[in-house]
């Protein structure tokens, strides 16, 4: 199990239940929100296991935040960094329909920030033991998978993300960090909705187990949930 672990978008969903199980579980857990005071029950978590769980605001478009961030966290080193912050900006848009700069405000949040906060901590993660990039990314960013049409925002925002998954497995294969991407699975959370087919336990608990599994799960591979590899963008 990792010692140490930081998780963007924890205030609810799939990252506040991937700090309560890393918590859990006796890691060291960063987890960070963009508005920590509205975020309660993130606060009853840290509540709950004060020693593991320390809070830090983050806005992951901010790159002030970012910095802010990697300030405080001082001389520590990160065995996994979870990007998990997502957006998937407003549902059943058509072509015709499509809006420059929410597209914008998508590709911000799902592709240029997990990037942007690689860069900025790459160096505590390549300084660990466990040494982990994980991006979650979705199955509907897969070309292959792609058989509905739509969802321009966030598909090509996931899409983005993988190709940055690929790239920053060769960038980093040098320090021996290892970077995959995930898809947790149809989740019951905002996003998903309540129709969804898992909940975030299951998901969070697979998600976990991948990450865990260095030698079966490797650098540059697209993984579900449940660990079957899936197909990358371009196959």
């Amino acid at each position: 199990m990792a010692n140490t672990v930081l998780i963007t978008g924890a205030s609810r969903g799939i990252g506040l239940e991937l700090a309560y199980q890393y918590a859990r579980d006796g890691a060291q857990v960063h987890a960070c929100a963009r508005d920590l005071l509205q975020a309660e029950h993130l606060q009853a978590l840290a509540a709950k296991f004060p020693e593991q769980i320390e809070l830090h605001y983050l806005d992951v478009t901010s790159d002030s935040q970012i910095k802010a961030l990697d300030r405080a966290l001082g001389d520590t080193s990160i065995d996994v960094l979870i990007h998990n912050a997502g957006c998937y900006g407003p549902r059943r848009i058509k072509f015709g329909e499509i809006d420059r700069q929410i597209w914008r405000q998508v590709l911000e949040v799902n592709t240029l920030s997990p990037l942007m906060l690689s860069q900025a901590l790459y160096a505590r993660v390549a300084a660990s033991q466990q040494k982990t990039l994980a991006m979650i990314s979705s199955k509907v960013g897969s070309i292959t998978d792609n058989q509905s049409g739509g969802g321009y925002y966030y598909r090509s925002s996931k899409t983005a993300l993988n190709q940055v998954v690929k790239s920053l497995s060769i960038d980093l294969s040098g320090f021996g960090v290892r970077v995959i991407a995930l898809h947790p699975g149809w989740v019951q959370t905002a996003m998903g909705g309540p129709n969804a087919l898992i909940t975030t336990e299951e998901s969070a608990k697979g998600i976990i187990q991948v990450i865990e599994d260095k030698n079966n799960y490797v650098s540059g591979g697209f993984y579900n949930y449940n660990g079957d590899p899936l197909p990358g963008n371009l196959s």
